[in-house]
Formats: structure tokens, C-alpha cells, sequence
């Protein structure tokens, strides 16, 4: 239904012609603004309503019992419903090793909490499809669990810096019973959430729109097309010191796609930018040893990696 109204709006209002490269680009960035900007707004709702049953102390106190395997396939799960805010990584890390939560079952929630989040999955849902979405989820839960098992095997324990911290007040959420509050959370949160990403949204798709647009098909096929197997390892590299969130690196992945980049490389760029930031490393420095953050980026950048590789042959 938005495509017709966009294209009537284009090209009858607007009175632009088909198959010229501005037009063409204006119908992508307008329709995709759009649907995102309604996903976001059904979907971000929906999953901050559940956040209200997850507190970061509840979440602490299920990890606590848990064994190794069990106890890491439930911390990445755990982190895809609960995408807790920048400031609470520090205390939440100290706070599940306090707690008695092994190393390795808190960096499955860790590495599963940036990387898997409500944004990335209503945009790839609403830009590719609902199967594109599991595979994001999947491989996402996938490098979470197996980084987890990995690090927790190689007993770093005493990689941890120590440190003093309290509970940061932004992260409050998970408190409230009454069904009216959990609502109005859910209402302030979408809204905070839509003006935090608004502008990232539009940027990145209005990049994507160029690129739809102008960049010829085939260029990028050339360097990052599923014949060159050095085209994963290099766009997570390349990913790694972008900052920007899921919101603006989605409609890149899109409009790089369709000019031919494999979905797999796409999928590890991604990943890589949203999962291995530097500012996150620059927040986990705090309570991390150099040491252990190298091994955190290698085993999270080498799953990455594989999880590229795996869906360029999948998805062939």
C-alpha cells in the first residue's frame, strides 16, 4: 500500500520521470523511511513492554544457577531482551562476576546485548525479509554462545580489573508492576528510542538511496562479491572502527546488497560494527585487562567471520 501511494506521489504530484537516477532514488528513500519509521514504532514498543519483566538484578539472579552451556544459551538470549544502555555495561559486568555468574556466560550476554537488538531486527524484517531477520538472530546467538564457551574456557578470571561502582540510575527499568506504568514506559521508551535513531535512520538511508541510485550494479560485486574470500575478514575490519549504530548501518547493508555485495559479508560488516565498536572497548577498558579485550575482539571478530563465510554459502 506505501509503494503505490510513494509512486503516485513521485512521479504523478511530483512529476518526475521513471528510470531517472534521482527519481529512482527518492522512491527508495521515501518508502524505506517509512516503513522503518512504522516497524520501529509497532515493534520498539512491544519489546520494551517485556524489558519491564527484566530488571538487571533479575537477570543477574537467573544467570546466577545456570551451568556452563545452559547458563550461556540463556545469558544470549537474555541479551537479546535486554539491550541494556551503555552505562550499565560496567556495573552489570562486575555485577554478574560478584553474583557468581561465570566469565564466560556474561560475555554471552555481553556480546549478544549490542549486537541483537530490537532496531536491527525491525529494519532487516522491514528492508529484506522475516528469514533474513532469523538468520540475524541465529548467527547472532550463535557468536554469542560460542564466544562465551570459548573465553570461559580459558579461566582469564584474573584479566578483570577491579573496580568500584554503583547502579546507574538510567537503568531503573524492570521495576514497575502496575500494568498502566509498564505501558507508559513502553510509550516514553519508544519515544526516546525514535529520537535517539531518527537521524540515523535518514542518514543511512539516504546514503543507501545514493548508492541504490548512482552507484553503478556490479562495481561492488567486483571487491565483495561471494568469488573473493578475503571479503569478510576485510569488511569486519572495516566495520570495527565505524561508529554508528544498527539504525544507520541496516540501509547501508541494503543498498549494498543489491548491488551485489554477498548477503554473508554484508551480515559481518554489521556485526562487526555494532557488536566490536570501539567505544565500546572503550567502556569495557574499565573493567578489562588489554589482555582480555584482545581475546574478547579475536574470538567475537573470528566468530564473526565464520558466521560471514556460512551464510555466503547458505544464501548462494
Amino acid at each position: 500500500m506505501i509503494k503505490p501511494l510513494i509512486d503516485l506521489f513521485v512521479y504523478d504530484i511530483l512529476k518526475m520521470r521513471q528510470g531517472y537516477l534521482f527519481s529512482e532514488a527518492l522512491v527508495f528513500f521515501l518508502y524505506d523511511t517509512i516503513k522503518i519509521f512504522l516497524l520501529l514504532t509497532v515493534i520498539i514498543f512491544i519489546v520494551s513492554f517485556i524489558r519491564t519483566f527484566f530488571s538487571p538484578e533479575r537477570t543477574r539472579a537467573i544467570l546466577s544457577h545456570k551451568h556452563k552451556y545452559t547458563g550461556n544459551v540463556l545469558a544470549a538470549l537474555l541479551g537479546i531482551l535486554t539491550p541494556f544502555c551503555s552505562c550499565s555495561a560496567v556495573p552489570l559486568f562486575l555485577g554478574f562476576i560478584e553474583a557468581g555468574v561465570p566469565l564466560g556466560v556474561t560475555f554471552s550476554f555481553l556480546v549478544a546485548s549490542p549486537m541483537i537488538n530490537e532496531v536491527a531486527l525491525v529494519m532487516l524484517w522491514g528492508i529484506f525479509s522475516w528469514k533474513i531477520a532469523l538468520i540475524y538472530i541465529g548467527s547472532g546467538l550463535m557468536i554469542s554462545i560460542f564466544s562465551g564457551v570459548v573465553i570461559g574456557k580459558l579461566k582469564v578470571e584474573d584479566l578483570v580489573e577491579k573496580f568500584n561502582h554503583k547502579k546507574p540510575l538510567c537503568c531503573a527499568q524492570g521495576t514497575t508492576q502496575i500494568f498502566k506504568d509498564r505501558i507508559k514506559f513502553s510509550r516514553d521508551y519508544t519515544k526516546d528510542i525514535l529520537k535517539a535513531v531518527w537521524f540515523y535512520v535518514v542518514i543511512g538511508i539516504g546514503v543507501g538511496a545514493w548508492i541504490h541510485g548512482y552507484v553503478p550494479a556490479g562495481l561492488l560485486a567486483k571487491y565483495a562479491g561471494r568469488d573473493n574470500w578475503l571479503a569478510v575478514p576485510f569488511a569486519t575490519l572495516v566495520g570495527i572502527p565505524l561508529y554508528s549504530n544498527a539504525a544507520g548501518v541496516i540501509p547501508l547493508v541494503s543498498a549494498l546488497t543489491e548491488k551485489g555485495v554477498a548477503m554473508g559479508t554484508a551480515l559481518a560488516f554489521m556485526m562487526a560494527v555494532t557488536g566490536l565498536s570501539l567505544p565500546e572497548f572503550l567502556i569495557l577498558r574499565r573493567v578489562m585487562k588489554p589482555k582480555l579485550l584482545i581475546i574478547f575482539a579475536t574470538v567475537v571478530g573470528v566468530g564473526i567471520i565464520i558466521t560471514g563465510y556460512l551464510f555466503n554459502q547458505i544464501l548462494h
